[in-house]
């Protein structure tokens, strides 16, 4: 219940998420997927969240941890430190705090990027989360935002659908949906004219 719970939380941040419910689960998880943040319940059943850090640690994984656990003693937190997570967080705690630590730790494990993002007249802010085209703001859902940034970020490369849909939504997401299509006009709309996101048949999108 509760990591459906995060879950939902985080995806209303525009966070695309996937859940496992045991160690075993996170394990084979992370074999194939690199993820950005890993958030790991210290009482794991079928292999012990400790084991799962340790093993991410001892397989240099790229993805920063953030521990929870039941006691916020500080011997528990030393602990759960040394074991190499990178954050940890006692239960129960606050939603907005949770979604804080897990941006910082995003932050800390993608590559550096420009501040603000700027192409075709279109300007990006991603800290706050504003975007104008030639000085006029436009107002974007959240999966609007992520996937213009997507787009900003590829610098005219061309981003495949299923880049998006891997980056802007989750594994939940149906691959043979039109979510991003429909997300796709809406986004050229509100960009105006002239249109600056180009369809590239059978490949993708780009800006």
């Amino acid at each position: 219940m509760l990591a459906d719970a995060i879950a939902t939380g985080l995806r209303r941040e525009a966070m695309a998420v996937d859940v496992a419910y045991d160690g075993a689960g996170a394990l084979e998880r992370t074999s194939y997927i690199d993820y950005d943040v890993i958030v790991l319940d210290r009482d794991l059943p079928k292999v012990h969240g400790d084991e799962v850090c340790r093993r991410l640690v001892a397989e240099r994984s790229a993805s920063r941890i953030l521990m929870l656990t039941a006691s916020g003693d500080v011997d528990d937190k030393v602990e759960g430190l040394g074991l190499g997570a990178d954050d940890y967080l006692a239960k129960p705690f606050v939603f907005i705090e949770l979604v804080a630590r897990v941006r910082a730790l995003g932050r800390r494990s993608a590559p550096a990027l420009p501040p603000v993002l700027e192409r075709s007249g279109v300007r990006l802010d991603p800290g706050k989360r504003l975007v104008t085209r030639d000085g006029e703001e436009i107002t974007l859902t959240k999966k609007e935002f992520a996937v213009l940034e997507e787009l900003m970020r590829a610098e005219g490369a061309v981003v495949s659908q299923e880049d998006l849909l891997d980056k802007a939504w989750d594994e939940n997401i149906d691959p043979f949906t039109n979510v991003v299509r429909v997300t796709m006009m809406t986004l050229r709309k509100k960009l105006g004219e002239p249109q600056v996101i180009e369809t590239v048949p059978g490949v993708g999108y780009k800006l």
